[in-house]
């Protein structure tokens, strides 16, 4: 096979790779179809993670569905593999900073109307003082997940992981392992201007 037919495939692939994503989020999906569309996709080299990542969830009927984007949730950076930022957040101006993620009262997800709550986000919003981070708070390495060695997130205080695959060179399905909860799905989309 030549480079340009490969090239031609995976292109096609990515393009079927996208719709598949954009038909899951727009309205809502199952855990088991988000998990399907990320056994699909292939994996991540950890270089291919370095940058600002711009993050929206992909609403599965998991407790964490919008609450990070009720928090004003703007991404993740991954400087190299020892320093990454997984929770950006964005200020008022629209500017990403980083939060300290064992900070974050995530157990306040199983009470989502306390959660999503206007004076939730008005505490946030007033501690960010205090959550803000300038150290990173994970690493990167390769590990196999659901059967594939791929890019993975590990947060340094949490019993957290978060696996990826490349739905394009530009976004990534991102499935969150935390011990105890079901899988929560996301996307990562570059950011090109940072």
């Amino acid at each position: 096979m030549s480079r340009d037919t490969a090239d031609a495939g995976e292109a096609d692939a990515a393009a079927e790779r996208r719709a598949a994503l954009a038909r899951l989020c727009a309205g809502g999906t199952t855990l088991a179809d988000a998990l399907a569309l990320f056994d699909r996709c292939p994996a991540v080299a950890l270089e291919e993670m370095r940058g600002v990542w711009r993050g929206t969830g992909c609403p599965t009927g998991h407790l964490l569905d919008g609450l990070l984007e009720h928090y004003g949730w703007y991404g993740k950076a991954f400087t190299d593999t020892e320093r990454v930022d997984p929770l950006l957040f964005q200020r008022g101006n629209g500017t990403p900073f980083a939060v300290a993620p064992r900070l974050m009262p995530l157990g306040l997800a199983v009470f989502p109307r306390v959660a999503r709550s206007r004076v939730a986000r008005w505490l946030f919003d007033a501690l960010q003082p205090v959550i803000r981070t300038t150290s990173p708070a994970a690493r990167l390495r390769l590990l196999s997940y659901r059967g594939v060695v791929t890019a993975t997130m590990v947060y340094d205080h949490l019993p957290i992981h978060d696996a990826f695959r490349r739905i394009d060179h530009d976004t990534l399905l991102g499935v969150m392992d935390w011990r105890g909860a079901p899988p929560f799905v996301f996307v990562l989309h570059r950011d090109r201007g940072r």
